[in-house]
């Protein structure tokens, strides 16, 4: 039998070979990474998914920033762009040796940050500006920046075809949708109230978005740039994530301390589920087994089976975890 050390991640031989040296009959199943970013610590804890515990902390000593906010790994894993708030950056991190590459202006006041469907952007929300900086990751460099009709956008998200992105605008109460084609919003949609969480559903023009004051989420038809249905979750909605398959739909409930999973076919809740305090921003394995959850007042990440809805394990990380991160 042969170790083949040979992958994208620079941190998964390591784990590999650990399990090889460890007696193992074969090496462990091929090690996935959630990364969570910790608003007060100023770092970055890395999880490994298949066994659910802190494998690294980036950098292992020292912080990125003052208030580390959205984290996102490019696709090989082997750099990290962490959103610093206080600094008005996206800093750039090789996520093996923690050293900071690069700090890339984006504007006052950033906040959540996601990775385009192709791999090859990065879009940062940028709540005192009312813009997204659309950042190319091979480059590091802010290639444009849309302006937004609402205010305050805190959450952008891509739709799955990379055509389409949302912003939820907390200060004005509605979500703008933006034509990547054109770099440029053409809708802004009134919802309940304070949205945070987008989550649109996989190859459909369809998305959940958190309504934090109204308690649930709004359905927004991105076609037809109107609210479809408000749905009722728990007090102050934070986070929203859709499985893999579309079939499910995940809020977090800042204020309830729990998750609700919708079925996206009935739209109804099907099941609440327990975590941490004050659950913000969540991210999902990729064949949409186990959902990861951020408790930013209990300075720990939740393991949620996605699909028979129980909590599996509650994961110590560092202070303030905003978010996590899956690439």
């Amino acid at each position: 039998m042969t170790l083949d050390l040979r992958t994208r991640n620079p941190i998964q031989p390591l784990l590999v070979l650990a399990c090889w040296l460890g007696g193992l009959a074969m090496p462990c199943a091929a090690a996935g990474f959630a990364y969570v970013g910790n608003q007060s610590s100023g770092n970055v804890s890395v999880i490994d998914t298949n066994t659910d515990s802190v494998v690294r902390t980036v950098p292992e000593t020292g912080r990125i920033g003052a208030k580390i906010q959205a984290v996102v790994a490019d696709r090989g894993e082997r750099h990290l762009f962490v959103v610093d708030a206080m600094g008005n950056d996206l800093v750039e991190i090789d996520a093996l040796s923690g050293k900071v590459l690069k700090r890339i202006p984006v504007g006052r006041a950033p906040e959540g940050a996601s990775l385009s469907p192709s791999g090859r952007t990065i879009a940062v929300c940028v709540e005192e500006d009312n813009t997204v900086a659309l950042v190319d990751v091979a480059s590091g460099r802010v290639e444009h920046v849309i302006h937004t009709l609402g205010r305050n956008p805190e959450h952008c998200a891509f739709s799955s075809d990379g055509r389409w992105m949302m912003t939820g605008n907390e200060n004005s109460g509605d979500v703008d949708l933006i034509d990547l084609a054109s770099d440029r919003s053409v809708a802004r949609i009134p919802t309940a109230g304070h949205p945070r969480g987008v989550a649109w559903l996989p190859g459909r023009r369809l998305a959940y978005v958190a309504q934090e004051s109204a308690n649930g989420v709004n359905v927004v038809d991105a076609a037809k740039r109107r609210v479809l249905a408000f749905l009722p979750t728990a007090l102050r909605a934070a986070g929203a994530i859709a499985s893999p398959d579309g079939k499910t739909v995940f809020v977090s409930n800042g204020g309830a301390g729990s998750v609700s999973a919708i079925d996206t076919a009935s739209e109804r809740v099907v099941a609440t589920i327990p975590v941490g305090k004050r659950p913000w921003n969540m991210a999902i394995t990729r064949d949409g087994a186990k959902l990861y959850v951020a408790n930013g007042r209990s300075n720990s990440v939740s393991v949620i089976d996605a699909r028979r809805f129980v909590l599996l394990k509650t994961i110590p990380v560092g202070g303030l975890p905003w978010g996590v991160n899956i690439p």
